[in-house]
């Protein structure tokens, strides 16, 4: 009680005179804590999802290559094995039925695979097309 001036009455729940100016300036070092702290976490998470995002197109580009590079292999491997059908075929028939039986089957797989996705794409066009359409 030393410290209060002469003729002032000391404050009755025991807090300095100026208490409100210190809660008020804890208060604000607080909120500014808060905002530093948030802008903080916000440079670090748009950090993470660039860094997260350059990885993910890097080993994306790179799978694309090599579907493509698998659908090239196969490709050639069909291709081998419709040459080699035919050199097999022609000692049996001659080598235009050989190509003819050999162009056959692959003609007679394409329908075949055309036809499954015709029916795929009517069921989709019936799934997301409107109730009135026919």
């Amino acid at each position: 009680m030393a410290d209060i001036e002469p003729g002032l009455a000391a404050p009755q729940d025991g807090a300095p005179p100026d208490a409100p100016d210190t809660t008020l300036s804890a208060l604000r070092e607080d909120v500014t804590a808060l905002v530093e702290d948030a802008r903080n976490y916000a440079e670090a998470e748009l950090a993470f999802q660039k860094t997260r995002a350059a990885l993910a197109g890097k080993h994306g580009a790179r799978a694309l290559v090599m579907l493509v590079l698998a659908l090239v292999l196969l490709h050639l491997a069909l291709i081998a094995l419709a040459v080699g059908a035919v050199i097999a075929l022609a000692p049996l028939v001659t080598i235009w039925g050989a190509i003819a039986i050999v162009v056959g089957v692959m003609l007679l797989g394409v329908a075949l695979l055309v036809r499954a996705a015709l029916a795929d794409g009517k069921l989709l066009a019936a799934m997301f097309g409107s109730e009135d359409a026919s």
